[in-house]
């Protein structure tokens, strides 16, 4: 059985909107994750949630999230 093509869109119900952030984001701090460990590489994601609050995950250490928010002038 094949999944349908998701159409890129707000998500309006605000509880599907909320379990949709929540899967998505644990699966793209996996991907970061495994990308880090394969290619020995620097990663780190900073997320933003609806009600503002911060997720995230360096590969590294805090200093490398300190620094990215640094360069992007959030700090």
């Amino acid at each position: 059985m094949v999944r349908g093509k998701v159409q890129m869109r707000r998500i309006e119900n605000t509880t599907s909107r909320q379990v949709t952030f929540s899967k998505r984001r644990t699966g793209l701090l996996k991907k970061a994750h495994e990308l880090s460990v394969l290619c020995d590489a620097e990663v780190a994601v900073i997320i933003f949630s609806q009600k503002g609050r911060l997720h995230e995950f360096s590969s590294n250490s805090e200093k490398l999230i300190v620094e990215c928010l640094a360069s992007a002038d959030l700090l």
